[in-house]
């Protein structure tokens, strides 16, 4: 007679959790990890397995003594002595094999049992087993039945942080806002009892009411968040335009919980938005400081006025009691424009108006003062071409879609259900905020709020991520930019040969430095700024071409290539001896290689797109739709599907 198969994932002889003595609890979150087999009992687990009870080969995996002793005769419905079935015990362990066979023989699905009076689902939710969550679903088993706890499956799977199941249970049709027993939803467990984005971002995603209440305290999940100052929670359901000024059954508002935690910076930050809604105290600023495009317009003129002021007022010919009078105003304007208009997207937005900004004085520097010193008409049209590819490439880099990743509800929902069914719904491949199967080199970008194909950066200067589409733009974008800022460096330098000659040799860095302002504040600000951007510009062009042509990686991989398994092959690792892992947090100590690089010339002809007569062809790839290395082997998890049936899924 052949040996029946044993669930590959699992140790035939080492369970997950098992009863705890005698008097064990059946709870759960109290069932006892065992500790790692020894190699010897590893050696004597298929003889020790002839002699296991049928509770104990259900948590060990041993499928053969299940089988035994079922066919034997053992009723697969027979509660223990805890009131806990076997297969709960084969649910909390991730036993697929002896799920399958246990339900075939007739166990009932929805069986309660345990301490907590719960079902097989229940358990399998709290321990974060997917692939037995849709197992048993696949069974009929009911997500939206109450457990002892007055919880469904999907507030377990929230307030536990198994994202993957959460987004299982609603692509199978489950309400993203189900009530439990006291009116609270998955969003206020994840706000309560989760300290990271994940599952609170995607719940959000997923249309999340943000503002409901729950029956017994009249709590938000904003008051949730505040009560135990998860900040993560409270800043994404900010952003989800939360309201601050609701009051719970005892009066409460989430800024009083926040006080009363003692959260300093979550009080500031919910009075500030308090105040920019207009729901804080008034002044004489208030209409506009609450209006959020005004303020983005103030954020962006900001730059031009600020690098005018300090250049203009040591240039003009006034009193010196009237420059620092007019620096002191200068001053007091920054102040309020800090105190009322600056908000937590400051370091966001300002960047681009202030290479915008830093661009236009450069230019009227040039046409103003250097251009009457630059006799050559040679010169003088290359500058102009520069200043025309400059300004192509940093539209084409600041418009383009960078490789935006759009997909409808139903595509996402499909999307969902298909990497549960093969057992790759994990963040890794899934994107809990967009809700899409990421594909290779891809990266959701935080900003944007979306996922890009082949993610390099988001960009500030541009206001918009690196990727896939615009890539080549912004290279040229830098290398243009850079090309623009050696020309006004060389503009001032012939400037100050002919207005005010100085020698470094002579006169010296303090008495050149005194000389260059006393002659042109204005001249020397804006050879200051360039001088500036001369030295970031030429870094960043200089780590970009390194990283195209000899790594062939972007931005993103190469500072967390320990994240990506396809930069360290495994089974190289394992012909090489080298001894690391992917899954631990730990980098690994060797050098990662990159499966995409073509050698350097190829691979900056693949990243521009330059096509020449044949000679020179680049590789065309899909990024958006690409999910596995060109010339690897498929990722064996995707064959390896549940089998489950499709008919009674909706697509909501």
């Amino acid at each position: 007679m052949m040996e029946p198969e044993v669930d590959p994932s699992c140790n035939p002889i080492q369970p997950l959790y098992q009863q705890e003595g005698d008097n064990g609890l059946n709870r759960v979150d109290s069932a006892v990890p065992l500790q790692p087999a020894t190699t010897d009992q590893q050696g004597q687990g298929q003889e020790d397995a002839r002699n296991y009870g049928i509770v104990k080969a259900v948590q060990y995996g041993a499928f053969g003594r299940v089988q035994e002793l079922v066919e034997g005769g053992y009723d697969v419905n027979e509660m223990d002595r805890e009131n806990v079935s076997l297969l709960h015990w084969a649910s909390i362990n991730n036993r697929i094999d002896i799920i399958r066979y246990l339900i075939d023989k007739g166990a009932v699905v929805d069986r309660f049992g345990g301490d907590l009076n719960s079902t097989s689902l229940h358990w399998a939710t709290r321990q974060g087993h997917l692939s037995t969550v849709v197992l048993l679903m696949s069974y009929g088993a009911d997500p939206t039945i109450l457990d002892g706890e007055g919880c469904r499956c999907i507030h377990l799977a929230a307030q536990f942080g198994h994202t993957a199941i959460v987004a299982y249970l609603i692509a199978k049709g489950n309400d993203v806002d189900m009530i439990d027993k006291n009116g609270m939803t998955p969003l206020m467990y994840a706000c309560h009892r989760v300290f990271g984005y994940d599952p609170t971002r995607m719940l959000l995603t997923f249309g999340a009411a943000v503002n409901k209440t729950d029956n017994a305290l009249g709590n938000t999940p904003l008051h949730y968040a505040c009560l135990t100052g998860n900040t993560c929670a409270a800043k994404l359901l900010l952003d989800a335009k939360a309201e601050i000024n609701v009051s719970n059954h005892k009066g409460q508002t989430p800024i009083d919980m926040a006080v009363a935690a003692k959260l300093p910076n979550l009080v500031k930050r919910l009075r500030q938005i308090s105040e920019m809604r207009g729901s804080g105290k008034s002044n004489c600023l208030t209409r506009y400081t609450s209006d959020k495009d005004f303020r983005k317009r103030v954020m962006w003129t900001f730059p031009f006025i600020a690098l005018f002021v300090v250049g203009y007022i040591p240039e003009m010919t006034a009193p010196v009691y009237m420059k620092i009078l007019l620096a002191l105003l200068a001053f007091g304007g920054y102040q309020i424009c800090r105190q009322f208009f600056f908000d937590e997207n400051i370091m966001n937005v300002i960047p681009l108006p202030l290479y915008l900004a830093t661009k236009v004085w450069m230019y009227y520097t040039w046409i103003a003062y250097c251009l009457p010193y630059v006799n050559s008409m040679k010169l003088n049209i290359l500058f102009t071409i520069n200043t025309v590819l400059l300004t192509y490439n940093f539209v084409k880099a600041w418009k383009t879609d960078p490789g935006f990743i759009d997909t409808n509800r139903e595509q996402k929902m499909k999307t969902v259900l298909d990497l549960a069914e093969t057992q790759t719904l994990t963040l890794q491949e899934f994107c809990s905020t967009c809700l899409v199967h990421r594909p290779l080199r891809s990266k959701h970008c935080g900003l944007c709020n979306k996922c890009v194909a082949k993610m390099d950066h988001h960009c500030p200067w541009i206001d918009n991520c690196v990727g896939a589409n615009n890539h080549k733009y912004f290279i040229g974008y830098l290398f243009f930019l850079f090309g623009m800022i050696c020309w006004c460096l060389y503009g001032c330098k012939m400037y100050w040969n002919n207005v005010v000659p100085f020698d470094f040799y002579e006169e010296g860095i303090t008495g050149v430095s005194y000389k260059l302002l006393k002659n042109s504040p204005w001249v020397t600000w804006i050879a200051v700024n360039a001088a500036f951007h001369f030295c970031w510009v030429g870094i960043l062009l200089v780590c970009q071409l390194y990283q195209v042509m000899w790594l062939a990686m972007t931005t993103n991989e190469r500072l967390n290539a320990h994240r990506y398994k396809y930069f360290h092959p495994q089974h190289e690792d394992e012909d090489k001896g080298v001894g690391h892992s992917h899954d631990d947090g730990e980098r690994c100590k060797h050098q990662p290689k990159s499966p995409f690089n073509r050698g350097p010339l190829s691979n900056l002809i693949d990243v521009l797109d330059i096509s020449f007569f044949g000679l020179l062809r680049p590789n065309k790839v899909d990024w958006k739709n690409l999910y596995d290395v060109p010339g690897k082997p498929e990722n064996l998890l995707r064959r390896m599907r549940l089998n489950v049936a499709r008919e009674n899924y909706q697509f909501v």
